[in-house]
């Protein structure tokens, strides 16, 4: 399948004056209790979300869209990330007939936080990331859904979140796309001395201060930390979220790291990657520096030698975030999810 990309000489006008009117016509927004996690005290505030309608979305009659409604997916994001840095992403998938929903995980964007600066993300257990998107993939992602195919869209930190999900939840979603997904983040150091750092740091009660060489959102656009991407689309997410102070979000917690590495450990286990059934297509970047790639291979075998089915494919000159890349390298990555979504099954690749 494939749709038209967004002229990047003209992004921003398209995005401002095109794009994000229409996506205002077929948006809800919605706030979702947290999940119980299991063994977890509760926590107070609400999970923020946004929904785009595929039937709304087609009465406005817009150039390329296909008319056809094919179910819905659910966008588990990235650290940092927000609804509104992935609005040319849902965009698309209006486009392709696909209703879309996107819970902003706790301590981003405007979902309940529980440390004072904005700019810092902190979460005391990471099993609440699961459960809660869990949660909300099961009541609202369903909805929307329809009896359609329920599919899942995950992003480096939010794929880690998505892939703990298919282990504790085989049967919720048709089909997963794990975008550089963190099965390990890439700390700098080996993750065992990071896990060791971090385990002593929350144990002597700094769980709340941010990770050495970390720290607020700064205003001023760096483009040298974006060598070979969009220069259209980095900006147009940079201004995002100069524009709104939910948006943010900068710095990890020493907490935030410890859950991390946890998570990390506890998914790569072959008898929890034995437990998937859905199919996982798995993009991986081979310019990634935020997370780790070995991890994904190892994450794919296991889950391939407990008899799942999944399939990587790498894209070696991409960025972290293939979806910032420009578009000579978006168009073969959109079309894939996008073919991936629509087949009625996948091949293991060998």
């Amino acid at each position: 399948m494939n749709v038209k990309l967004i002229d990047e000489n003209r992004y921003a006008e398209i995005m401002e004056g095109r794009v994000l009117p229409a996506l205002a016509q077929c948006r809800a927004e919605g706030w979702m209790e947290p999940a119980e996690a299991d063994g977890l005290p509760s926590r107070a505030g609400k999970l923020h979300y946004v929904c785009y309608d595929s039937a709304k979305f087609d009465a406005l009659r817009e150039d390329d869209a296909t008319g056809i409604f094919r179910g819905a997916i659910v966008i588990s994001h990235g650290f940092t990330e927000f609804t509104r840095k992935y609005a040319e992403l849902i965009w698309y998938f209006l486009l392709s007939g696909y209703s879309v929903c996107m819970m902003e995980h706790r301590g981003h964007g405007y979902s309940a936080r529980d440390v004072d600066q904005n700019w810092l993300v902190w979460i005391d257990d990471w099993h609440r990331y699961v459960a809660d998107l869990a949660k909300f993939a099961d009541t609202v992602g369903k909805q929307y859904a329809d009896g359609q195919p329920l599919n899942l869209f995950c992003h480096s930190m939010g794929g880690g979140i998505g892939a703990a999900v298919l282990e504790q939840h085989p049967t919720l979603f048709d089909k997963a796309v794990l975008s550089c997904p963190m099965i390990a983040p890439a700390t700098g150091i080996p993750n065992w001395l990071a896990r060791g750092l971090a385990e002593v740091m929350c144990g002597v009660g700094l769980g709340r201060r941010a990770v050495f060489g970390q720290g607020p959102f700064e205003q001023t656009f760096k483009p040298e930390d974006h060598p070979g991407a969009s220069d259209a689309r980095v900006r147009w997410f940079h201004r995002c979220r100069c524009d709104d102070e939910h948006y943010q979000t900068n710095a990890a917690a020493f907490e935030w790291v410890r859950q991390a590495l946890r998570m990390s450990h506890a998914v790569l286990r072959p008898s929890a990657c034995a437990n998937i059934e859905t199919p996982i297509l798995l993009f991986q970047a081979g310019r990634d520096v935020w997370v780790l790639n070995e991890p994904q291979n190892r994450f794919v075998e296991h889950v391939r030698e407990g008899g799942g089915n999944a399939r990587l494919v790498r894209f070696p000159n991409s960025l972290h975030e293939i979806f910032s890349m420009p578009n000579d390298t978006i168009a073969p990555y959109l079309k894939q999810i996008l073919d991936f979504y629509g087949s009625s099954e996948i091949a293991v690749a060998d």
